[in-house]
């Protein structure tokens, strides 16, 4: 992965913080900052995956790439909501 394309999944990991939320059922009871850190994280591993299937640089819209991102959002969406424990 490229520099450039670390930070891209970066920035672009804000945005697929916020579709895996979207992606998850229900309320998650988790702050924002937590679903567009998970979003970020998200983004990076599905790049990195992407790369590893070839498929991170394809013509026009790279759809697998994406797909994994918010594939991988979504699940430690529900993962972290699953998990997480609000202190009172």
């Amino acid at each position: 992965m490229e520099v450039t394309g670390f930070f891209t999944a970066i920035l672009f990991g804000l945005v697929i913080g916020a579709l895996g939320r979207l992606v998850v059922p229900g309320k998650q009871k988790i702050p924002i900052w937590v679903t567009l850190l998970i979003g970020v994280v998200a983004a990076v591993i599905g790049t990195f995956i992407a790369a590893l299937l070839g498929v991170d640089d394809t013509r026009g819209i790279d759809w697998i790439e994406i797909a994994l991102q918010i594939g991988l959002a979504a699940l430690g969406v529900g993962i972290v909501a699953g998990t997480w424990r609000r202190k009172h």
